[in-house]
């Protein structure tokens, strides 16, 4: 079984360690593959440095992305933590 699911995020705060790290830790317990897709880039979201990499600012929009029997779960679960980062 496969399930695909996406959503769009407007970031109250920078996209830096503190909350890339959260992400990384909010998708970690998925079987998904999760991507961020900012600036024409996308990255996965399991890895700090990439998610840094994206130098996403406040204001900006985000498309989460994920891809697996999970999916659905997995963007919830990244977009909360994006929703409300610091």
């Amino acid at each position: 079984m496969s399930a695909s699911s996406e959503t769009t995020v407007v970031l109250p705060a920078d996209l830096h360690a503190r909350p890339a790290g959260a992400l990384v830790r909010a998708v970690a317990g998925f079987a998904s593959t999760v991507e961020i897709h900012f600036g024409g880039r996308q990255v996965n979201a399991r890895s700090v440095l990439a998610v840094m990499g994206l130098n996403a600012r406040a204001g900006s929009s985000v498309l989460v992305r994920a891809m697996g029997e999970d999916a659905g779960a997995a963007v919830d679960a990244a977009v909360a933590v994006l929703a409300v980062t610091e």
